[in-house]
């Protein structure tokens, strides 16, 4: 049994998101196209000696007693019947209420490292059934770790999927790596629970019907150039006309030349999607008069 292991968890942006009418259960499908990003956390998790307990340290941010961390490692010793202790040193660089998926990332690469530190040899129905407890979200970033057998931990490798239902159903595409993104935060958090009960009133307000859409639909638009992307992000209208800072930081980027540019998942994180990386230095330049940005 390994005593630590360091690993990434990276981020995620949604190429367009539909956003279906809430179901009994409380859950929204959708349907997107997720591609990680080359923005990441780094997780440190080692082994203790105190029984079942989960010390998690992160320095950049004050996270609840009750997290994604203890929520993951819970559901881990139920499955598995490991009842001893672990640290997780946590290095944010991905921000929370951005919807790049940070949260979600971290449990799914933690959930992981568990299965690497206790030789549990989890199979993949048992990472989905980890998955389903502790957020939507979570399920992407397994399958993006553990595509084609590999264990995406410490190399980047792109990773896309079309993913849909409430979001457990995830069908790898193959990722581009011909376009520059630039991700914009715009110095406000939106909690994705808040998002959809905007979704929710917005669809009403307006008498909006959704309608789905095969999954190689999205694909083929995927594969297009950029500047003919037709994605549009049902959370987007929504919260710019709820944040004002997220509808200035998009116009930002649309202004600075990209070629395609929107939100990311529930927000509040805009990008764009640029031809080359000058470009998108370039447009950088413009944006750090006012926005935080970094390019992936």
């Amino acid at each position: 049994m390994l005593g630590s292991i360091t690993v990434l968890a990276p981020a995620k942006i949604n190429l367009g998101l539909k956003v279906f009418p809430r179901r009994a259960d409380g859950y929204h499908d959708i349907q997107s196209v997720f591609t990680t990003v080359n923005l990441f956390d780094t997780l440190t998790v080692s082994v203790t000696e105190e029984k079942l307990k989960c010390e998690v340290i992160c320095p950049q941010m004050k996270l609840p007693e009750e997290n994604t961390f203890t929520a993951s490692y819970k559901a881990f010793c139920v499955l598995t019947g490991i009842q001893k202790g672990v640290r997780v040193e946590v290095q944010k660089r991905i921000p929370a209420g951005g919807g790049l998926g940070g949260g979600s990332s971290d449990a799914s690469s933690f959930i992981q490292s568990l299965d690497c530190l206790f030789g549990t040899h989890l199979s993949d129905d048992d990472l989905a059934f980890l998955a389903g407890k502790v957020g939507s979200d979570v399920f992407f970033f397994t399958h993006a770790l553990a595509a084609d057998g590999k264990k995406r931990f410490s190399v980047y490798e792109p990773y896309a999927a079309v993913v849909e239902g409430r979001g457990e159903i995830v069908k790898q595409i193959d990722a581009r790596n011909d376009f520059c993104v630039l991700l914009v935060f715009p110095g406000v958090g939106v909690s994705t629970k808040d998002a959809y009960s905007l979704v929710d009133q917005w669809y009403i307000k307006n008498k909006i019907h959704c309608e789905s859409c095969e999954a190689f639909e999205l694909e083929k638009i995927y594969r297009k150039d950029v500047k003919d992307w037709t994605f549009v992000n049902d959370f987007t209208s929504p919260v710019c006309s709820e944040y004002s800072s997220v509808a200035e930081a998009l116009a930002f980027l649309n202004n600075a030349g990209a070629a395609f540019a929107d939100m990311s998942g529930s927000g509040s994180t805009v990008f764009g999607v640029f031809k080359n990386r000058n470009d998108a230095l370039e447009a950088q330049k413009k944006l750090n008069v006012k926005f935080q940005s970094v390019i992936s």
